[in-house]
């Protein structure tokens, strides 16, 4: 793998970092940050820098910041059918799993660890995880990966890593959540919860929206 260029954080950021010293921390300080609506694959610290995050740079964020305090955090690639793919940040606690999560539906953020596999943590999402159509979307999920170290790969700060991060990404062995007989005979979304899940939604951000 081809050594990325080396940026470094500034010391406000790595202040910031420091004050993320578990996931709860972390979920709430990603929350905050308003939704980026622009396509792209940016560093961890393009997160602070810009004062804006997507799934991809709030996963890495909270990857970053994880690490830190000790855990070992991993990334879990969810993908949609007529929908934007979905990245959570995973980590082991006790020997669960949960996930912290940027998202601009609320239902897919952050997960209590009380999850026995990658498996069931994921399940967790499917029904909040829907398209403007009303059409429950989840399809697969990537086993989790976990990030290179910086001097191989530096995802923290360089902007220019975060495409291979997706590469990596992309080729984890990824599983299938319904068998192809169910696909076709899903419910559809309960109105009410379709209602709720818009609660707070930037629609620039959301896969149709406008």
């Amino acid at each position: 793998m081809k050594k990325a260029r080396q940026v470094d954080w500034s010391k406000g950021e790595l202040a910031a970092l420091k004050r993320l010293s578990n996931p709860d921390n972390d979920q709430s300080f990603i929350d905050a940050l308003p939704h980026r609506c622009e396509d792209g694959h940016l560093s961890a610290a393009a997160a602070l820098r810009d004062g804006c995050a997507h799934c991809f740079d709030g996963s890495l964020l909270a990857a970053a910041a994880l690490q830190r305090a000790g855990f070992t955090p991993k990334l879990i690639d969810l993908c949609a059918v007529r929908d934007d793919d979905h990245i959570i940040c995973s980590y082991l606690y006790r020997g669960r799993w949960g996930a912290v999560a940027k998202s601009n539906f609320p239902g897919l953020r952050f997960r209590e660890p009380i999850y026995q596999s990658p498996r069931e943590l994921v399940l967790s999402y499917f029904e909040f995880y829907f398209n403007l159509e009303g059409e429950k979307s989840l399809r697969n999920f990537s086993e989790p990966l976990r990030l290179p170290p910086r001097s191989r790969l530096d995802w923290e700060c360089d902007d220019g890593a975060g495409d291979m991060v997706v590469e990596l990404l992309t080729a984890q062995p990824h599983h299938p959540i319904l068998l192809p007989r169910q696909s076709g005979n899903l419910r559809p979304l309960d109105e009410r919860l379709f209602k709720s899940q818009l609660h707070g939604v930037n629609m620039k951000g959301a896969y149709g929206g406008s």
